[in-house]
């Protein structure tokens, strides 16, 4: 008999090699064509597209008043928000009805607050607001913050208005589901600075704008909170509600509402949470409240201004985030009670809580005293002096070991992947993204790539992307370390856990500005300012995907390992990070989304590039029409990295090793 050979298999390159392959050409390339096609443009130069969009706007803004669509329908929502906001200042902060102070005094706004968080929280939660509220007044920011507050009430009131009844379609309409959840992946996607530009152009500078962008960050997690909740009814509970005749409306109102209530209100805390984050960072539109005043501090490089400001604004996060939390376990606790808390000692309670309330409000409103917050009470000028004389002292006492920080981060990283990506030829580039795109994620991730790249290259600011893109994938390698490190020892460690989590859900809750404050006075306006303000950012989000995809690993497999003889870092190397590539992707993904979203804000200090452009958009109207583009160009790098490294986690998540 003649043995029959074996079919002879070709062996391809692993994809590993080809890509390094593509990065060292890239790099030789570089080193011959360094310099030319780079497409630079000066700060004050300005492309065709430039100039037509800046007329563009100029041509909205002359017709606003004679366009059908302004006339009959943006005014009118623009009308309507300004009122809104203005009506709540109007109650808590600014003079009106022909009184020299608000409606209701800070007496009166605190005893409501405090009265709202001992109802529907505890005594320890009342006690905290009442605090809160009263350090607005003494750090010498009551009006700035209760602006602050008008404003983020005011969003999160249509937020809720809207987001709960869309949340609750979606969750009882897969149809609806399907088509809404794109559309939120999009608005938690897109960075929060991006849209300012283009709302101003309809609802001009000021509450209305700021309010729609407001509303624009903090409705997503409303909807799908609601949905999830409504999803989340147990089958066996709607088919007994159905067996005893219950219509579609009264199965939703008896059955699917109330057990979706502890999921509703923390929906409700995520939305007040965004909102008030994005209406500090609203400021940049001329927002009223605190993040009027860290602009300003930030702009002027007044390190004490600033971080008395930001230090109302965390005050403010974490009463509303206690509060909120404090209403969701008290839900929690009845849920588990099965009954109602209706003792005749709550009801006692409630009413004296009621009616101290309704006095302190009618004291604000009689007296002057009670309305107009005691001047004489100002610890905020010892607030800035001590944090102008930390921020001296830091930079002079620390500034061998910040300097060196800097240095390493800068001359190591930094600087060499800006001149990689910056002083490589536009087409070059193009062709290496459009490859890497295609190893590491797929077709129509290149694909993506493709139309990304050139859309950048027609928005003429092709170079400041590159540099914009080179500050964000370094600040990303450093949220990966950070989550890498930090995230495996949560993972491996439940007291780690225990000690890290409350720490990451803090850094989460904080808004953005307040990151910039202490970062400035320690290391001054550089682009390094703005790296670590983007790590401090992203890190909380990359650090809780790490750990989450260290505890998915099988203990089948941990066991195995150690019984073995595997030591902990080979289990850590060899099994636990390996078996954990898809979680690690995505912490990769959602950790350079999130420092790209902070690439305006990095304007503000010194980062240059696409950030600065968007800034001085708002700040001269020559440029106007270059902010609108940079505003475009941060969309497109956003869409682009975020289809890249999606698919490149769903690539990760259904290769053998994550199995």
């Amino acid at each position: 008999m003649v043995a029959l050979s074996a079919p002879v298999t070709r062996r391809f390159p692993s994809r590993t090699y080809v890509t390094g392959a593509v990065v060292v050409a890239w790099i030789a390339l570089w080193v011959v064509l360094n310099g030319r096609d780079t497409l630079p443009l000066g700060g004050a130069q300005l492309t065709p597209l430039h100039n037509r969009l800046g007329e563009a706007a100029d041509a909205i803004d002359a017709n606003r008043d004679s366009n059908p669509l302004f006339l009959y329908f943006v005014n009118y929502i623009r009308l309507f928000l300004d009122a809104a906001v203005t009506f709540v200042q109007a109650l808590i902060s600014q003079p009106s009805f022909g009184r020299p102070v608000p409606l209701v005094g800070w007496l009166g706004v605190t005893g409501v607050a405090t009265a709202i968080a001992h109802l529907y929280g505890n005594r320890k939660v009342a006690v905290l607001t009442a605090a809160g509220f009263a350090s607005f007044g003494l750090l010498g920011l009551w009006e700035e913050s209760m602006d602050t507050l008008a404003l983020t009430l005011t969003a999160v009131a249509l937020s809720l208005a809207a987001g709960i009844p869309l949340g609750i379609w979606a969750g009882l309409s897969d149809r609806f589901n399907r088509i809404v959840t794109p559309v939120l992946d999009f608005m938690q996607t897109m960075p929060t600075f991006v849209y300012l530009a283009p709302l101003t152009l309809f609802f001009l500078i000021g509450p209305a704008s700021a309010t729609v962008a407001t509303m624009i960050y903090a409705v997503p997690p409303a909807i799908r909170l609601t949905a999830h909740g409504i999803r989340q009814t147990p089958p066996a509970t709607l088919e007994a509600a159905d067996s005893l005749g219950a219509t579609g409306g009264q199965s939703l109102r008896k059955v699917r509402l109330p057990l979706a209530k502890r999921t509703i209100v923390v929906g409700i805390n995520q939305t007040i949470m965004a909102a008030l984050s994005m209406a500090t960072i609203a400021a940049l539109i001329d927002a009223p409240g605190l993040g009027k005043t860290v602009l300003k501090a930030l702009q002027t490089l007044d390190v004490g201004t600033a971080f008395n400001a930001g230090l109302a604004i965390v005050i403010m996060a974490i009463v509303l985030d206690r509060v909120t939390s404090a209403a969701g376990r008290r839900v929690e606790t009845v849920h588990r009670a099965g009954r109602s808390d209706r003792s005749r000692l709550r009801r006692v309670e409630t009413a004296v809580t009621a009616a101290v309330a309704v006095v302190l409000v009618y004291l604000s409103y009689t007296y002057v005293w009670a309305a107009e917050f005691p001047g004489g009470a100002d610890l905020g000028s010892y607030v800035r002096r001590g944090a102008d004389a930390a921020s001296t002292w830091a930079q002079d006492t620390l500034v061998t070991y910040t300097n060196g920080l800097k240095n390493v981060v800068t001359y190591a990283l930094l600087n060499p992947f800006e001149a990689l990506l910056g002083r490589s030829p536009w087409w070059l580039v193009a062709v290496v993204a459009v490859a890497l795109a295609l190893l590491l994620a797929g077709v129509r991730a290149a694909i993506t790539a493709a139309v990304g790249c050139a859309l950048l290259v027609a928005l003429g600011l092709w170079h400041d992307s590159m540099v914009t893109l080179a500050t964000t994938l370094v600040a990303t390698l450093l949220v990966m370390v950070l989550g890498v490190i930090l995230g495996v020892w949560m993972g491996r460690s439940d007291r780690a856990d225990r000690v890290l989590r409350p720490v990451l859900d803090a850094g989460q809750t904080m808004p953005a500005f307040v990151y910039l404050v202490p970062i400035l006075g320690l290391f001054g306006a550089t682009r390094f300012t703005a790296i670590i303000a983007a790590v401090v950012f992203a890190a909380p989000v990359s650090v809780k995907l790490v750990a989450e995809g260290i505890r998915g690993v099988p203990h089948t497999a941990v066991e195995a390992a150690t019984a073995g003889g595997a030591s902990t870092w080979q289990l850590i190397s060899k099994v636990q990070l390996p078996m954990a590539r898809a979680g690690i992707t995505l912490a990769a993904s959602q950790g350079l989304i999130y420092v790209l979203s902070m690439v305006v804000v990095g304007g503000l200090v010194g980062a240059g590039a696409l950030g600065y452009d968007v800034v001085a958009g708002f700040s001269q109207h020559q440029l106007r029409g270059k902010g609108l583009a940079a505003g475009l160009a941060i969309v497109v790098l956003g869409i682009m990295l975020d289809r890249i490294m999606r698919a490149a986690a769903a690539r990760a998540g259904s290769s053998p090793a994550s199995r």
